[in-house]
């Protein structure tokens, strides 16, 4: 799970023109990609032109929106709490460099290779990663230098900026660490979604609420306190939403999941035995979840639209216009290319008989 998900999916694309949220988030949008730019013209000031690639960091509006909706998002909900242009500049460039590093970290532990800079093509996921890390960084720490420069945050506070960020990382990233030989148990969704979920997503989506926390003062910082539920909220819709793309994958390794934690614990009793059936390693596992877990995906995803109604129910009061109607399509659509049929196809089961 990355801090800034990516829309992947045409439908996606259709949500973002045809239902006005480019047009809500574009000055924002602006904003986020001059910050991009900024880090990335840093970057020949970190490695040397052998380790660098041509690439442009200004695609179109709906691709650039598509690759930095979150980090736009946070953007345009920061500014209309009141929070000063610099500060807001500041933010866009720490949060890129914080969506790198995260981003690089779950390329360790998932052996991809997503990319956030313009880097030479090197042979290896894993060394991708470790340099794109060692990369951020330094760059994190230009960002820090250029914020003293201009006023709007000065070395001591940057400095408690960073302690707390890494304190954080360090927190959530025990969670990765505790599943790397597997888990043991299958636990109860309510337990996983509190213990898991809500860290993984959650916490991950509050990193953007670190800085802002301890630099904003008076009503604005009383203001962002109330931001804080519902980013918890959408990075936790996300989770959930991860594991049901991700089901195979997480049953391979052992890993929490709360698909199957739904079926093992409450699904029908065809589903219940399907569960223990593929936590014992009886396959195929390609296919599972829509073939042998219907009712228990469909809940799930009804779990995951339950938290994004919240997010945007929050961001709505206070006084957001981000339009909640939209909060389904929004969860549907953060997924990668190989989640989009599966959530088609989930969003398109009927719904659990008894109650979720």
């Amino acid at each position: 799970m990355t801090l800034s998900p990516v829309f992947r999916s045409h439908d996606a694309v259709r949500l973002l023109v045809d239902g006005g949220v480019l047009d809500l988030l574009g000055p924002a949008l602006v904003r986020q990609l001059a910050a991009v730019r900024r880090v990335w013209d840093d970057l020949p000031d970190v490695v040397g032109p052998d380790s660098l690639a041509a690439a442009s960091p200004d695609p179109p509006p709906v691709e650039a929106l598509q690759r930095h909706f979150f980090l736009t998002l946070f953007l345009a909900a920061f500014e209309h709490l009141g929070v000063a242009p610099a500060r807001l500049d500041f933010y866009a460039e720490l949060d890129f460099c914080l969506v790198g590093t995260v981003t690089a970290a779950d390329d360790l532990f998932d052996d991809e290779a997503k990319t956030s800079l313009p880097l030479a093509e090197i042979p290896g996921a894993r060394l991708r990663a470790i340099l794109e890390l060692m990369c951020f960084e330094r760059l994190r720490g230009r960002v820090g230098a250029r914020a003293a420069r201009s006023g709007a945050v000065d070395a001591a506070s940057f400095a408690g900026v960073e302690k707390a960020l890494l304190d954080e990382m360090v927190s959530i990233g025990r969670l990765e660490g505790s599943e790397e030989a597997g888990v043991a148990r299958v636990v109860e969704p309510e337990g996983m979604l509190e213990s898991v979920h809500a860290v993984r997503g959650g916490r991950l989506f509050g990193l953007a609420m670190v800085a802002p926390s301890r630099l904003e003062t008076g009503t604005v910082r009383e203001r962002l306190v109330s931001l804080g539920p519902a980013l918890g909220a959408l990075g936790t819709a996300f989770q959930v939403v991860d594991d049901l793309v991700d089901f195979e994958v997480d049953l391979a390794r052992r890993s929490h999941n709360l698909l199957l934690s739904w079926a093992w614990h409450r699904g029908p009793a065809g589903e219940r035995a399907a569960a223990r059936r593929l936590w014992a390693g009886e396959g195929p596992l390609s296919g599972a979840v829509e073939a042998r877990l219907p009712e228990s995906a469909a809940a799930v995803l009804g779990r995951a639209r339950e938290l994004g109604r919240r997010a945007f129910e929050g961001l709505s009061d206070l006084g957001f216009a981000f339009p909640r109607e939209l909060s389904d399509a929004v969860v549907h659509a953060i997924v990668g290319e190989q989640g989009v049929s599966r959530m088609a196809a989930i969003a398109g089961m009927p719904r659990p008989r008894g109650p979720a």
